[in-house]
């Protein structure tokens, strides 16, 4: 394995469970899926899995930020 390779474990992930994604959002997996069917996040799958890209996160978050956290 290359040198890349090992600085991949020590790096912030490409992808999010679902899980991890209602954690830094500190919302419920039912709030999130709202979010979902809302299109206010979008989701990667991956076979039946499902993941959150972080930086859709941050880009929700900035939305909501320019609604005034409504």
């Amino acid at each position: 394995m290359s040198q890349a390779g090992n600085d991949s474990a020590n790096s912030a992930p490409l992808l999010l469970t679902i899980d991890e994604a209602c954690d830094a959002l500190r919302v419920s997996r039912s709030q999130l899926y709202d979010l979902f069917n809302r299109r206010r996040l979008k989701s990667v799958r991956i076979n039946r899995r499902r993941f959150i890209v972080p930086a859709d996160l941050a880009a929700l978050i900035e939305e909501l930020r320019e609604e005034g956290g409504e």
